[in-house]
């Protein structure tokens, strides 16, 4: 059955505010049919949108296990920030990232201790932000509740687990106007804006296809009773498909102009079986009560490739392999008429031939020249103030730069949406037997009049950094 987005707002009203009255916890049908098939309206289109500015960002935070610390560190180091609020479920995790911040401007109130203390923080009437760092299950429903109470959000990849969750989102956001931010930090790899900027000036030419991935060794990590809280990343594992997407898709979709002139039109995904994560299981439960629940469980296998179409003819390439003891990699190769990069495992190469990788000294001379305005403007403290070398302190303060300057923001629900979107479909293509699956139009057609991602920063670019 096919149910327009109008309507599905329509059934969301019956239920007061929404999720607002929805526990966290609530289970979602992945392979809910209409969710599908929703055929497109769009309240308002948020792709291009400049909010209100805001001279001080007050920010508020929801999860701080593991990046949130991280995320409230590098937002003590922007110009024109205020750090209101704080909120986790364990007071010790609250409590430890409030005292770092002791001896600077900022004095947040702790939320802590009870599984809704995150929506009284959300109502406060005096926060711009929230900042959503929260096991994946989490970060769709209280990015949506936190629209509604009226505040921009950014929210962890995933942004969403499930279809209906991906339309909230855009509809959300839609509807209240309000910024919902994907935190994709791979977009401000230095060597992902060197590559994007030769593409906006055309050194490469038409983009054909690119490739990304999520190659990282986390089994260990997964089975720690340590590592995730109530080993939700473990619980995450049951599902099988590409699980983790946006780190690798994120780039090429921005190399590509996804949602701005192109859009991603089907996928086909196959996964390999779980040679690891069901062993280890097993040989942890047969030592261990606590690891009884996971005995005998059927995994997500330890590589899933899954390809993508675009409607203008590109393809994509991505994989998900968090078990094998392999190097660490993410992928990120773009394929043009005129030339080619690729980036890990090893350092970033470009060639514009079939014969061999550019030299060095040419290499720096189109870094020098290429090197996006970004990087050069707040580049070198970006790596003092730190996040995987630099680049989530590039994302973060990108995002403050915009809103308070009222700019278009880099990643918008649309985005969100379909970046996320890539974990359920393809979930749904390995349970039919690698058959193709129709991505949605989260823009509903307004893909081929939006415009590209702007990163010359000819507007804004005026937060200082405080070192």
């Amino acid at each position: 059955m096919n149910t327009s987005r109008r309507d599905f707002l329509k059934v969301s009203s019956l239920t007061g505010i929404g999720l607002a009255s929805t526990p966290v916890s609530k289970t979602y049908d992945v392979f809910k049919e209409e969710n599908f098939n929703k055929k497109s309206f769009q309240h308002f289109n948020m792709c291009g949108y400049a909010a209100p500015k805001i001279e001080t960002v007050r920010i508020g935070f929801i999860g701080l296990g593991n990046r949130g610390p991280g995320a409230v560190d590098r937002m003590s180091h922007i110009e024109g920030t205020d750090i209101k609020a704080l909120c986790d479920i364990r007071p010790d995790k609250a409590n430890a990232v409030k005292k770092k911040l002791e001896g600077s401007i900022h004095r947040p109130e702790v939320y802590t201790g009870k599984v809704d203390e995150w929506k009284k923080m959300c109502d406060r009437s005096d926060i711009d932000l929230v900042y959503i760092a929260t096991p994946w299950a989490l970060h769709a429903p209280m990015a949506v509740y936190a629209m509604k109470q009226g505040k921009h959000v950014c929210v962890e990849v995933p942004a969403a687990k499930t279809l209906e969750e991906c339309w909230q989102l855009v509809e959300t956001s839609e509807q209240t106007k309000k910024h919902c931010i994907i935190l994709e930090n791979c977009c401000y790899d230095f060597f992902e804006l060197l590559t994007l900027n030769m593409i906006r000036q055309g050194l490469l030419g038409d983009i054909v296809h690119g490739e990304g991935a999520y190659i990282h060794t986390l089994i260990d990590s997964n089975f720690s009773k340590d590592e995730y809280y109530d080993m939700w990343r473990l619980k995450e594992n049951l599902r099988n498909g590409n699980l983790y997407p946006t780190h690798g898709l994120g780039p090429v979709a921005q190399a590509m102009n996804i949602n701005r002139g192109d859009k991603m039109d089907y996928l086909v995904a196959v996964s390999s079986n779980d040679f690891q994560m069901a062993k280890m299981a097993n040989e942890l439960a047969s030592k261990d009560e606590f690891y009884k629940p996971y005995a005998n469980k059927q995994f997500r296998g330890n590589m899933n490739t899954t390809t993508i179409r675009t409607n203008k003819g590109k393809t994509i390439m991505l994989q998900h392999d968090v078990t094998s003891p392999a190097v660490y990699s993410r992928i990120h190769k773009i394929s043009g008429t005129n030339g080619s990069c690729l980036k890990y495992p090893q350092p970033g190469k470009i060639a514009f031939g079939h014969e061999d990788w550019i030299g060095e000294e040419e290499y720096k001379t189109l870094e020098s020249k290429y090197t996006a305005p970004i990087v050069k403007k707040v580049g070198e403290m970006a790596k003092q103030v730190g996040g995987h070398g630099g680049m989530d302190f590039l994302m973060d303060w990108r995002t403050i730069d915009c809103l308070r300057n009222g700019l278009p923001i880099d990643m918008d629900a649309y985005d969100a949406a379909a970046w996320s979107a890539i974990a359920p479909l393809s979930e749904k293509s390995v349970a039919n037997r690698s058959n193709s699956v129709d991505i949605p139009d989260f823009t509903a057609g307004a893909w081929k009049t939006n415009q590209p991602v702007d990163i010359s920063l000819e507007k804004g670019g005026t937060t200082k950094v405080i070192m």
